[in-house]
């Protein structure tokens, strides 16, 4: 270590990566652990250094672990989680305190020092992201506790990371940085059951209200649970917006929803919905947001919904699609129509996904005059850069929206329970 800081070889870092790839190889694969803590208990020695610096070791530090995921981490999984972490902390402090002084001068620019730290902190999610989902199952799972542990949101243990000096913009970059780091653990972990890849002490605060007061934040938040209800890899198949004119063409993989699903969506289910109907009332959403509610609702039907849960989502799309008409939270033109567009491609899915003949063809019916005379209401048009929004929604005639009685009498006459259809949709609190 003393020659490579001696001799400035951390940045650039192809020598030092070069001798620990070495040393990684020549060691038995149960010792690689002393290395990685070695690499670990420098970089707290270097905390102060350049941002450069740090990022070569924590480079240096991704590679080894590189290679002893490939055999054992043995006891140091939790270490290194807790460092990394913790100068992730330290980066974003630093950071700030260069955009305050920046701020104090008399020009104010992005240093380059500032950018240098997201160059840390993108190393340091990259690290925690590989490491992460190398792990076994069990290894991983609580991986993803301990980070979910340490976001900071409103009523959560004292395990999270302090942030109370960083202020609103500091713990917001926090919140997005350890989102970003648990959306790569999460990638490609296929949990036994539904309650295991989502139990209540990590889904409570990943739908905290904290966790929405942005639209960055609100597309991780979605595209994690993506990683965890997609058990069956239909993710891919359901990218943007749109009205599917076949769903069949898609090859949907599923199964028959089990027990652990029932019993799931009997206890989440209204915390999964309150989140999408509160979600699609945020005045800063962008296309991205539509496009991942959309995934939401359409994995939710694929991977969890029997015939009660299908009523629920049905109630779920027409309190949304009353969200755009009533407009009690005056959102602009543009949520609103991008929310009828949401309802439109979702209940298009969802309609050809129970193929009930009345049902697919009450929606077509609507789809197609709004094509011919709200296209504003489709997401083929809204989502374009140049579109044409309406003054108003109030002249709309009712053969453009989807209708509760006809949607209930197209279900009832094929065995459906419609009764719930007719109490409008309310968010409750669970």
């Amino acid at each position: 270590y003393r020659h490579l800081d001696h001799h400035r070889l951390w940045d650039p870092n192809e020598f030092a990566v070069s001798c620990f790839k070495i040393i990684m190889y020549s060691i038995q694969a149960q010792y690689s652990h002393h290395v990685i803590q070695e690499i670990l208990g420098h970089l707290d020695v270097r905390k102060r250094d350049s941002p450069r610096v740090r990022a070569g070791i924590i480079q240096v530090l991704l590679e080894a672990v590189a290679i002893a995921a490939k055999g054992s981490i043995g006891p140091t999984v939790l270490e290194v989680f807790n460092t990394l972490l913790k100068h992730l902390r330290i980066s974003v402090d630093f950071e700030l305190g260069d955009r305050r002084s920046s701020a104090g001068s008399a020009t104010f620019s992005t240093s380059s020092k500032e950018s240098d730290e997201r160059i840390v902190q993108n190393a340091i999610i990259q690290t925690i992201g590989f490491f992460g989902s190398n792990l076994p199952d069990y290894q991983r799972s609580e991986i993803m506790m301990f980070i979910m542990g340490k976001v900071p949101v409103l009523g959560t243990t004292s395990q999270s990371l302090d942030t109370s000096h960083l202020g609103d913009l500091g713990t917001r970059r926090i919140q997005i940085m350890l989102l970003r780091s648990l959306l790569m653990v999460t990638s490609g972990y296929k949990a036994t059951t539904i309650t295991n890849a989502l139990p209540p002490p990590f889904l409570d605060p990943l739908l905290s209200p904290s966790l929405m007061e942005d639209s960055e934040l609100r597309q991780l938040v979605l595209e994690i649970l993506h990683n965890l209800i997609d058990r069956h890899d239909n993710r891919a198949k359901l990218r943007g917006i749109r009205i599917i004119p076949d769903v069949s063409d898609l090859k949907i993989k599923r199964d028959k929803i089990s027990r652990q699903d029932v019993s799931f969506m009997k206890k989440h289910g209204q915390q999964l919905y309150r989140h999408i109907y509160l979600g699609c009332k945020e005045e800063d959403n962008v296309q991205k947001n539509f496009e991942l509610l959309f995934t939401s609702l359409a994995l939710t039907t694929i991977e969890l919904a029997n015939e009660e849960v299908v009523i629920d989502l049905i109630r779920l799309a027409i309190a949304l699609q009353d969200i755009a008409i009533i407009n009690e939270d005056n959102l602009p033109m543009f949520n609103r129509c991008g929310v009828m567009a949401l309802v439109a491609a979702y209940l298009n899915f969802l309609s050809q996904m129970i193929a009930v003949p009345a049902f697919c063809q009450h929606v077509s019916k609507v789809i197609e005059t709004r094509s011919l005379e709200a296209s504003y209401f489709l997401p083929e048009t809204i989502f374009k850069d140049k579109c044409n929004l309406p003054k108003s929604l109030e002249k709309h005639e009712k053969n453009l929206f989807f209708l509760t009685n006809k949607i209930a009498e197209s279900l009832g006459g094929s065995g459906y329970s419609v009764e719930r259809l007719s109490v409008p949709y309310v968010p409750q609190v669970t």
